[in-house]
C-alpha cells in the first residue's frame, strides 16, 4: 500500500514538472499586488502621469525635478465640505513616512496641478519636518509602493497644531470623525 501511494505520488510529482532540462526555476513574483481602493466604491484619485500600480516618472522624485503628482478626484459623496491629501510609504511594520499633507482643500477643487501653491494648508513630511512636499527617494534594494490619498471631509479639520507640527498622524487624528470617504493611488518607484 505504501509503494502505490508513493508510486502515486512521484508520478503526479514528475507530471507536474514542466521545465525543459537545464532551464532555471522561475524566480519568485515579488512585485507587491496592488488594487485601486476606495472607502465608498465611487470615489476616485487619478493621475494623467501614472495608472493605479504604475511606476511613478522620475520627475516626482528626488532624481527628477521634485515635482508633486497631479492628481484628480471625483465621485464625492454629498456634503463634502472639503478635501485632505496625503502621500506615504510604509517601508516596513510599525513605519511609516509621509511626503506631502494637504488640508483644508475647499469642495469645489477636485484636482491639484503639478506643482500646485495656494490650495489648502500644507502640513509636514517626515523626510525633513518642513512643511512642503518631500519627493520620495527610494532608498534600498527593490521596488517600493507609494500612496497618495484623498479623503471626502464633512468639515474643515479643526487642528490647534502650528502647521509645522502637523504630521500624517496628526491630520489622521483630525479627520477620523469627519471623514465621508476616502480613496488612494499607488504607485511604484525602483532606484
Amino acid at each position: 500500500m505504501k509503494t502505490k501511494i508513493f508510486s502515486l505520488f512521484l508520478i503526479l510529482l514528475l507530471m507536474g514538472c514542466t521545465l525543459a532540462p537545464g532551464d532555471p526555476p522561475a524566480p519568485p513574483n515579488t512585485t507587491p499586488v496592488i488594487e485601486p481602493t476606495s472607502s465608498n466604491g465611487t470615489f476616485l484619485l487619478t493621475s494623467p502621469e501614472v495608472s493605479e500600480g504604475g511606476a511613478l516618472p522620475k520627475e516626482f522624485t528626488c532624481d527628477g525635478s521634485s515635482a508633486t503628482l497631479p492628481l484628480a478626484w471625483n465621485g464625492a459623496p454629498t456634503g463634502t465640505k472639503s478635501f485632505a491629501v496625503v502621500m506615504h510609504h510604509v517601508p516596513g511594520p510599525g513605519d511609516t513616512h509621509w511626503y506631502w499633507v494637504v488640508y483644508n482643500i475647499p469642495a469645489d477643487i477636485t484636482s491639484l496641478e503639478k506643482n500646485s501653491t495656494g490650495i489648502g494648508i500644507l502640513g509636514t513630511n517626515s523626510v525633513n519636518g518642513e512643511t512642503k512636499y518631500a519627493p520620495p527617494c527610494s532608498k534600498g534594494p527593490g521596488e517600493k509602493v507609494y500612496t497618495y490619498t484623498v479623503y471626502a471631509l464633512s468639515a474643515e479639520p479643526h487642528i490647534s497644531a502650528a502647521d509645522s507640527e502637523v504630521s500624517r498622524e496628526v491630520l489622521l487624528d483630525a479627520i477620523q470623525n469627519i471623514t465621508l470617504a476616502s480613496a488612494a493611488l499607488n504607485v511604484t518607484y525602483t532606484r
